[in-house]
């Protein structure tokens, strides 16, 4: 039985772990003071590092779940709390298995003579990084959100997307936390700092990324858009009167049939058409005129079904024409568009599966469209289908397949005027920066904008207001460093934790047999 200190101990250490997790969320949109993730850091790694084993457990649930939690209150809007803290709890398990490994690799290292601050920084941001890729994985497709990265799309830092994908920003993040307080640990006077190896490594980490803007390729062609947000109440759970989401798609894109001057494309988001124009009748009518008038392709989102299947789909319908591609979401979100063992959770939570009564296919056709603008140029644009923005393979896979231009169709409508749209916006900024792509973020009710590849943001809607952006994007073709080695960074990164975890358990048994 713990003793009153140890007991007192851990509540200190949990209280630590609290506080680091809270702080974080300041570092995420809405609020988006970037720095605040570093003390929210250097709180959380120290109350990790400082326990035993089983305090760890502890103290990583407790931690884990305030850093989740806190960040995500938005799923609370439609389905209520039990959601909100089933995913809060099940992330803080992930969280306590990587505080385990942490807290051990700290002590392995401080402890046999490998003492330098900077390969203990790097292989704690390395096991940081790879939890985070297994949380952004597993279970049933992962939750690719609240990584260290998504912190850092107004900062300095976000331009190390450009030169190894989100991954390699989350380590940075970490790193330079742990480096940071391992410095400060050793009572390292500030003004020292200015003649130490520490100081030139934040100075070059602040000031490498900078680099990127120059290794731009500069490029002549682009692209007329125009992103139209109806304004609709498109949520998954809302009853609209049937074929209203579309009208308000068509009012809202009006102006577009009095301009002088047309689009190259026009682009509605997710569940534009509440009502399937494939399936022939007034939506096909409606969608037809408006594309014939407005002389452009147009790209919207809808409901279609094969068989027995049901997809969130993407439809490319052109002038006089008709639909003549589309692609399916090939990464639906599990318990929000499908409910991955039906039986076992509805046993746990009958009224809420209940709202799910039938889940989406997953897609395996290409998010590529390929159509000609106004000139006569061949142009490929790559679109993904809401929270896909999230997943790392997407992006990547889009601008291998040729993708010039990426978009975001998204609906929003199910969270509000919570923060969840500017969280997944912030993505949709880091993921323009990884690309090297102009990314157009499209939505029902916002928030709506319009990214260049350098991460600035050059146009936007107001929220729940309807409104089009029209824009002229740069159409680029050549690959970041992120997009040709991103991927390799993730499973280097991954392999090393693997290297970390193998040493960590050589050591134990080698105590255990002496």
């Amino acid at each position: 039985m713990p003793t009153a200190f140890t007991v007192r101990n851990t509540l200190v250490l949990c209280l630590f772990g609290l506080a680091g997790g809270l702080i974080s969320s300041m570092a995420y949109p809405d609020n988006s003071i970037w720095i605040a993730i570093f003390p929210a850091m250097a709180l959380m790694i120290y109350a990790i590092v400082c326990g035993s084993l089983k305090q760890t457990i502890a103290v990583g649930l407790v931690t884990g779940f305030a850093y989740y939690a806190s960040q995500i209150p938005w799923m609370t809007v439609y389905l209520g709390p039990v959601p909100w803290l089933a995913l809060s709890v099940l992330e803080a398990v992930i969280f306590s298995a990587g505080a385990l490994a942490i807290n051990r690799l700290w002590r392995r290292m401080l402890h046999h003579k490998a003492k330098n601050h900077f390969i203990v920084s790097a292989a704690m941001a390395t096991v940081w990084v790879a939890r985070e890729w297994l949380a952004c994985n597993f279970p049933y497709g992962g939750f690719p959100w609240s990584r260290l990265a998504l912190s850092q799309s107004n900062s300095p830092l976000a331009n190390w997307a450009y030169w190894g994908g989100l991954s390699l920003v989350s380590w940075i993040v970490a790193f330079t936390s742990v480096l940071v307080m391992l410095t400060w640990q050793t009572k390292l006077r500030p003004a020292h700092w200015s003649n130490s190896p520490v100081a030139a490594t934040l100075v070059l980490i602040f000031l490498i990324p900078q680099m990127t803007n120059l290794s731009l390729a500069p490029t002549s062609k682009s692209i007329n858009v125009a992103a139209v947000q109806g304004n609709a109440n498109a949520g998954l759970f809302a009853n609209p009167v049937p074929g209203s989401i579309l009208q308000n798609h068509l009012a809202a894109s009006h102006q577009l049939l009095d301009s002088t001057s047309k689009p190259d494309v026009v682009i509605w988001p997710e569940n534009a058409a509440d009502t399937n124009p494939l399936s022939g009748g007034t939506a096909k009518n409606l969608v037809s005129n408006f594309v014939n008038q407005v002389g452009a392709p147009l790209i919207f989102g809808t409901i279609t079904t094969r068989g027995n299947d049901i997809f969130n789909s993407s439809i490319l319908w052109l002038p006089n024409v008709g639909a003549v591609d589309w692609y399916d979401k090939k990464r639906p979100v599990a318990f929000g568009e499908f409910v991955p063992d039906r039986e076992f959770f509805h046993a746990l939570a009958p009224e809420l599966i209940d709202l799910i009564p039938r889940g989406y296919s997953f897609g395996t056709r290409d998010g590529i469209f390929d159509f000609k603008t106004k000139a006569g140029n061949q142009t490929k644009l790559g679109t993904m289908i809401c929270f896909e923005v999230a997943v790392d393979d997407i992006t990547r896979d889009l601008v291998r397949q040729g993708a010039q231009v990426l978009v975001v169709q998204t609906n929003n409508s199910d969270f509000g005027t919570t923060n969840e749209s500017t969280q997944q916006f912030a993505i949709a900024k880091m993921r323009a920066i990884e690309s090297g792509r102009a990314v157009v973020n499209i939505s029902t009710v916002g928030l709506s904008g319009v990214i260049l590849p350098s991460g600035e943001v050059v146009d936007t809607l107001t929220p729940y207001q309807p409104g089009v952006m029209r824009d002229l994007v740069p159409l680029n073709n050549t690959l970041t460093p992120a997009m040709q080695f991103g991927t390799y960074v993730e499973m280097a990164n991954n392999f090393a934790a693997m290297g970390v975890l193998i040493f960590l358990v050589a050591r134990r048994r080698g105590k255990n047999v002496e």
